[in-house]
């Protein structure tokens, strides 16, 4: 028979049914498997443990620490077995899809606070706003409850109701509020145009559906001079989904990646994926900016950008998780997750790089890291994940300003709840009145008057170079919450050096080639003796 299910693998993340053949009844073993000295051997030891052991232990303890100790000899950072729960927050957190209401929830002040209500939702065909509070829930005060315990409350089956009453600014009584739960998205795409009509478009994972996401993104950004792919912080998803994201941005028949993994024939086979469409704003110079958090399914996107050399990529090398896992049922509900393969660039780079079983990376010698050649000719190194074309280190923090956050933890002062505490009140002002604009650094002296009042030295709250930095992040949580993203963003380069240099890269080269001579002229400068 064909091997369709060695496709199911590689779409990592995806419950792998396809894998049933390759299993005995009902998702066991192959009936050799327990036939063989070993399992005879293991199945004998367990049950004189379950008999004969002073501690008593139940069957099901010893089979947990089974399980666990089998996958601990897998030396496979990322091989978990899921209970139902736990797989549903896995889900969640890897599609955006949950049944709920539909609003995002702080704690601001000690209270569960409204802070964004999504639309054509169930939170707001109810009349929800940002700024409500959460005071009860089904009978219950939630005056003095967590995220967590609201969330509990607030989520369901859908199609149930929950009644609740939020306190609102102007009321005199809480509001009461029915509402029917259904499913809600949460986006991975925020957008916006930058001065000098420079797109920039941020995504937070690669969830389920973020290439429809992204292409409605880059529709609204078409007439931009150039458009800032933001991946930082991207801790991947579905790699199917970044397959169909590089398709994007490539030309059909374009390689987009390649995968390596064990079919169900157990044999290492190898498959690769081709663009399928045209691709969009194929003149659009495009520019990648990556962190050392930027992995997996991020990296795969960025990875094809960069051998095609249809983008510039900005930070720095990114994480290096180049393996395929893919998610097995299990009975009773539970998961299996396993490392099944390896993925690799269009022109066969290893996006996985070496690390212990503590997560840290293995040490390499230069030897390890081969240069290959884009497709414009640039040179670009392998070796375990994304180096970028441009090397852009993020701000440190001075010795001020790393004063004030380690006085905050002494003093049990949690400062970025306080500065989204106040930067909430500034949006909600500035909302009300009409007018959002960047404030003068007046305007924060009330949060440096609060921080003291919790507790904190005036002498290192008001330190001048401390000071600039509580009021640069207020300015741009104020921002934010105000939903002015591109006052946010030109508040954030200031001091974002890795968008600081996209920003300059976009504004000031017409092309993508410009761009390129740009960073081989940067590169050169600073391999020059005694650059700094």
């Amino acid at each position: 028979m064909k091997k369709r299910p060695f496709l199911l693998t590689l779409l990592s993340l995806v419950t792998a049914a396809g894998a049933a053949p390759a299993q005995g009844q009902e998702g066991g073993p192959p009936p050799a498997a327990l036939e063989s000295p070993e399992a005879r051997i293991f199945l004998q030891a367990f049950e004189t443990i379950s008999r004969y052991h002073a501690e008593g232990l139940a069957d099901s303890t010893l089979w947990e620490g089974a399980i666990e100790g089998l996958l601990e000899h897998l030396n496979d950072p990322y091989a978990s077995v899921f209970t139902p729960a736990e797989y549903g927050e896995f889900q969640e957190d890897n599609t955006g899809d949950y049944v709920g209401i539909g609003v995002q929830i702080t704690q601001l002040e000690g209270r569960v606070t409204i802070t964004a209500v999504f639309r054509e939702t169930p939170a707001e065909q109810a009349g929800m706003i940002v700024g409500d509070r959460i005071v009860w829930v089904e009978g219950d005060d939630a005056r003095e409850w967590t995220i967590d315990d609201a969330r509990d409350a607030i989520r369901g089956e859908q199609g149930s109701e929950v009644a609740l009453r939020v306190a609102r600014d102007g009321f005199p009584e809480p509001i009461p509020m029915r509402i029917r739960r259904d499913s809600v998205h949460v986006t991975a795409v925020a957008s916006a145009t930058l001065e000098g009509n420079v797109g920039h478009i941020a995504i937070d994972r690669v969830a389920r559906g973020v290439t429809e996401e992204l292409a409605e993104a880059l529709t609204q950004l078409s007439d931009s001079r150039a458009i800032i792919l933001d991946l930082r912080r991207n801790p991947g998803g579905y790699l199917d989904e970044s397959l169909r994201m590089a398709d994007l941005f490539l030309a059909p028949g374009d390689t987009l990646a390649s995968a390596e993994a064990r079919s169900v024939s157990g044999r290492l086979e190898t498959q690769s994926w081709r663009a399928q469409s045209p691709p969009s704003l194929p003149d659009t110079p495009i520019l990648v900016l990556v962190d050392r958090f930027t992995a997996s399914a991020a990296e795969i996107v960025t990875g094809a950008l960069q051998d095609y050399g249809r983008a510039v990529v900005l930070g720095e090398r990114t994480f290096g998780k180049g393996v395929v896992q893919t998610v097995y049922p299990l009975p009773a509900g539970r998961q299996l997750r396993i490392t099944t393969g390896a993925w690799y660039t269009p022109l066969g780079r290893s996006l996985h790089r070496a690390r212990d079983r503590a997560g840290v990376p293995i040490l390499e010698s230069g030897e390890e890291r081969a240069d290959v050649t884009a497709a414009n000719g640039r040179p670009l190194k392998a070796g375990g994940g994304i180096f970028p074309d441009l090397a852009v280190e993020d701000d440190t923090l001075r010795t001020e300003e790393r004063a004030l956050l380690v006085h905050a933890g002494e003093k049990d002062v949690a400062l970025p709840i306080r500065i989204e505490e106040f930067a909430f009140e500034l949006a909600k002002d500035a909302l009300a009145a009409g007018e959002v604009a960047p404030l003068p650094a007046s305007a924060f002296d009330p949060l440096a008057e609060r921080l003291i009042g919790d507790g904190m030295d005036p002498a290192v709250v008001n330190d001048p170079v401390a000071r600039a930095y509580l009021d640069w992040r207020t300015q741009i949580r104020y921002l934010t919450r105000a939903n002015e993203r591109p006052l946010s963003l030109a508040v954030q380069a200031q001091r974002d050096q890795v968008l600081r240099q996209a920003l300059e890269l976009a504004r000031n080269a017409p092309s993508l080639a410009d761009m390129f001579s740009q960073v081989d002229a940067i590169n050169d400068a600073q391999d020059r003796p005694g650059a700094s």
